[in-house]
């Protein structure tokens, strides 16, 4: 497998990597390596083997101590449209070096599949495909056609796609809609749906957030866990908190947005019930999200990548037995609707998502019900009851 992460914090590529591990399969994943945080070499979980490339061949220039927050790399920070053109050079040519030594790395592997997750690793895994003889799997986690932040690039992501897709051997997304366009798109059989589930959780009963947070007041807290990131909703949330009294509205994660919303919740002296905790490890997540009384989705209609999610974060809070309040968009609403989880508003609408909040927050017996069918629904959409499609996939593919 390929990411063009650090394989830290990747939830669903770690999951896919685990059942194919459980099925006989041995499983190699090629990540990006950030000096001082990541190990180069390690073997993770179920004896999955994960091999890390640097950024740059410069990378050793810029190492920090263990726990360093973010490696300093001179061409390795950044957006590339931002900076003069002697950084983008040097940016563009440090990633290409990185592909490269992924590349050289994957065909002396001689794998039987490579697995290419999301559009920025399928040219170089198709390239260790053809050159190494192995299988092509592309895994397509988003729409990156039509994605936040991905606008200059969406050209290129057609053209991409366009060409390498058909040439898979298996494909592979994340939601029902979102087979369908790639299946329009470029002329394919429709992907196998995996969607972003967890595995199944034992309910758990935690504090952890009051604890750790030291809240004082008995209120409900209305939990966003994830990105923090354009598009989700999450200034607009900040703002809605001012509206929905007697409530705590906790952040868990961290993105480019972290700075702003801060900034807002000071703005309208909002601090004491709008908190923010940073991205948590994986294996710590559920006892956070199990000590919050609301799971919130406000995601917002601004691409059709958007338009077509169903959210990891939206199984996690039923995995947690949480209520949730969640944008109406067609792959939530089917889910919210088919199992009775929560409240749905039209996306982008404040005063809809305040009423919804304010009705969650007052009224009891509404999120016992709520809780109460996200339990009963925790088993039916947990990970373990998809995990064999992608092994009968595997299985076809290498006959």
């Amino acid at each position: 497998m390929i990411v063009w992460n650090e394989f830290r914090n990747d939830a669903r590529v770690l999951k896919e990597a685990e059942s194919l591990t459980a099925a006989g399969h041995a499983v190699i994943v090629h990540a990006l390596h950030a000096p001082g945080i990541t190990q180069e070499r390690e073997v993770v979980s179920t004896g999955i083997e994960v091999v890390r490339v640097p950024r740059s061949p410069f990378w050793r220039l810029g190492q920090r101590p263990a726990g360093a927050a973010a490696v300093a790399n001179p061409v390795s920070a950044g957006r590339i449209g931002r900076m003069g053109s002697f950084a983008q050079a040097l940016r563009i040519a440090a990633r290409a070096w990185t592909h490269l030594v992924l590349l050289w790395r994957m065909m002396r592997l001689r794998a039987d599949v490579v697995h290419a997750h999301d559009v920025n690793t399928l040219p170089t895994a198709w390239l260790a495909a053809r050159l190494s003889g192995a299988r092509l799997v592309y895994d397509a986690h988003e729409i990156s056609t039509s994605r936040e932040g991905y606008s200059s690039f969406r050209k290129l992501v057609a053209i991409v796609e366009r060409a390498l897709m058909p040439s898979a051997d298996g494909t592979i997304t994340t939601t029902e809609a979102r087979a369908k366009f790639f299946a329009r798109a470029y002329g394919i059989a429709r992907p196998l749906v995996l969607q972003n589930r967890p595995r199944e959780q034992q309910l758990l009963a935690s504090e952890r957030i009051r604890q750790e947070l030291g809240l004082s007041e008995p209120w409900p807290i209305v939990l966003y866990q994830g990105g923090v990131q354009q598009g989700r909703g999450l200034e607009r949330l900040v703002r809605v908190a001012a509206l929905v009294p007697e409530a705590y509205f906790v952040f868990i994660g961290g993105g480019r947005l972290d700075a702003s919303l801060r900034q807002i919740a000071q703005e309208l002296r909002l601090e004491n019930r709008v908190r923010f905790i940073p991205t948590v490890a994986l294996a710590d997540l559920p006892s956070y999200t199990a000590s919050a009384d609301i799971g919130v989705q406000p995601i917002e209609n601004t691409c059709l990548n958007h338009y077509t999610t169903d959210s990891n974060k939206l199984f996690e809070y039923v995995q947690a037995g949480l209520p949730v309040v969640a944008s109406d968009l067609p792959e939530i609403r089917r889910i919210v609707r088919q199992h009775d989880l929560g409240l749905l508003v039209p996306a982008g609408d404040s005063e809809a998502l305040a009423d919804a909040l304010r009705r969650m927050v007052a009224d009891v017996r509404l999120r016992q019900h709520h809780a109460q069918r996200a339990r009963a629904a925790a088993a039916a959409l947990s990970w373990e009851v998809q995990e064999h499609l992608l092994v009968e996939l595997y299985r076809r593919i290498l006959g």
